[in-house]
């Protein structure tokens, strides 16, 4: 599966390795993307949320149920 967030819709941003003599090589900048479980109360049921580091802070804020609205709003099955 690839690397974004379901809720913020982070992904890898890409750039350059510089070594000492400056040859400039293609790497990638993956989000840092936790798999974490959360109870959904309206449907008596848990979810798997694939989310970055900053998309738990906002479920946090925000609440499981609003997250989980968001989602779904960009089309993304939960």
């Amino acid at each position: 599966m690839s690397a974004h967030c379901m809720l913020t819709g982070a992904q890898p941003g890409f750039g350059n390795r510089i070594s000492r003599s400056h040859r400039r090589t293609s790497r990638r900048f993956d989000p840092n993307i936790q798999s974490k479980r959360y109870w959904l109360p309206s449907e008596g049921r848990y979810v798997r949320l694939r989310l970055s580091t900053k998309g738990i802070k906002t479920v946090d804020t925000i609440g499981v149920e609003a997250a989980v609205a968001r989602i779904r709003a960009r089309g993304v099955r939960v």
